[in-house]
């Protein structure tokens, strides 16, 4: 069960005049290690006149370079994308056992690769105070982390800021406040500062609204949402990058689509480039539209779902009516001897001795004798009847039947023969109808 989505995100730069375009940079397009489904992807630049490469940065992430070569009033990039939001869990995974307790060293393989996500800034007297209240003692690293991201959302309050940058880490601390960039900046230094490799992250975050409200807690949004976001991913030996979102205090799920990780903010712009001074005229637009959704528990068929389906479902029967074709269905009950519970026949065989005296004694008791007894009425007896291997799966042939059967045709694959044998030996042990005998297995009572 999962919802597909459209994101639609349209950024556009109009100029009072035609302006000569550097080469630009952009990172709008997930990167490899996201978790969540990416079914497609596209990207529309305009002008329609420039060139482009799809690049990886040393970190793996994807990135266009576009190259104009004529002037331009207008410079618009937009991206749609189709993703599969089927929930994630985001505690799924196992650490190595040497770095199940914080805290715990990297190995030393991996001292290269990591330095850059490692790298400190000298920390000032506000990020100092923050970091001496941490509690330093032996514990679970999962449980640390999550105390850290909780602690940093609880303490730091969100608001949109346009200014372009990252705030420094004392500024954020200082005012209590800040975008979710300068909150995920901070929470990367801090993490460097407690020994972990951590790396910011610039993505897309994907909210929807929730079928059912919450009995405890935030509502959550109101309406489908989607924006670019910023968070923290910190390195986990056994885990890989693990994301943390310390605008929401939580680790980050399906609706965390990265785009960028570096060890820079800096790096992570989504579009990077110069343009030749002109006026600018700045806008954007990000909308989020369900495509396909499946029922589930909570948002089971509507009333026109259900009446579509019971439409088409009358119309087959019609159909089925129209061309004369049987259907039918039941089940067998398994019974099992209070005598012998062990024995081979309620087990492994089909028949037994035990099994056989007991539909003798039920069928003695319940039918007269010759009569002729139904699969069905058999199986209620508890009698377990083997079928003839390569015959017809709905017919039986005990061995009181077989020779009258063989007199009167040989078997055949479409079982005609061996119902015109059937019709005549009934015929022949009583005045019995015996029509239905194509639907039904008969066995003679002794």
């Amino acid at each position: 069960m999962s919802i597909q989505v459209a994101l639609h995100h349209r950024t556009t730069y109009r100029y009072d005049k035609p302006v000569a375009l550097g080469p630009q940079v952009v990172r709008l397009r997930p990167a490899p290690h996201s978790r969540t489904s990416v079914l497609s992807y596209s990207l529309t630049v305009e002008p329609k006149q420039h060139f482009i490469n799809w690049q990886q940065d040393p970190q793996g992430n994807h990135l266009a370079r576009l190259v104009f070569p004529e002037k331009t009033d207008i410079f618009e990039v937009v991206v749609d994308l189709v993703a599969d939001m089927t929930v994630i869990n985001p505690f799924d995974f196992f650490l190595e056992p040497a770095a199940e307790q914080w805290p715990f060293a990297y190995d030393a393989s991996l001292a290269e690769e990591i330095a850059p996500f490692r790298k400190v800034k000298p920390a000032g007297p506000l990020l100092s105070a923050w970091l001496a209240k941490v509690d330093r003692s032996p514990q679970r690293t999962i449980d640390f982390i999550v105390g850290l991201n909780a602690r940093l959302q609880d303490e730091i309050g969100y608001i949109v800021r346009l200014e372009p940058g990252v705030q420094d880490f004392e500024e954020t601390l200082s005012l209590a406040k800040g975008s979710c960039r300068d909150t995920g900046w901070l929470m990367v230094t801090i993490m460097r500062h407690l020994g972990f490799a951590a790396r910011f992250a610039s993505g897309y975050l994907i909210q929807l609204m929730p079928d059912e409200k919450p009995l405890e807690g935030p509502e959550g949004p109101t309406h489908d949402f989607t924006d670019l976001h910023a968070w923290c991913e910190v390195y986990l030996p056994g885990a890989g990058w693990i994301g943390l979102d310390p605008t929401s205090g939580l680790l980050t799920g399906e609706g965390h689509i990265p785009l960028a990780c570096t060890p820079e903010p800096s790096s992570a712009a989504p579009i990077e480039g110069e343009v030749e001074k002109a006026e600018v005229k700045f806008s954007y637009d990000m909308t989020v539209t369900r495509v396909r959704e499946t029922p589930r528990t909570t948002r089971p068929y509507t009333d026109e779902q259900w009446a579509t389906l019971l439409a088409v479902g009358e119309a087959i029967e019609r159909d089925i009516g129209k061309g004369d074709v049987r259907l039918t269905m039941g089940g067998e009950p398994t019974f099992v001897s209070i005598d012998d519970m062990d024995g081979d026949e309620w087990n492994t065989l089909a028949l037994g001795p035990p099994a056989r005296r007991s539909f003798r004694h039920g069928a003695a008791a319940a039918f007269r004798p010759g009569q002729m007894v139904s699969r069905r009425a058999a199986s209620a007896l508890g009698a377990q009847l083997p079928l003839a291997p390569g015959r017809r799966g709905d017919l039986a042939r005990p061995p009181s039947l077989r020779a009258g059967i063989q007199a009167h045709g040989r078997h055949t694959r479409d079982g005609a023969s061996l119902c015109a044998g059937l019709r005549a030996t009934v015929a022949a042990r009583s005045q019995l109808s015996v029509r239905g005998l194509r639907r039904h297995l008969v066995l003679p009572v002794a």
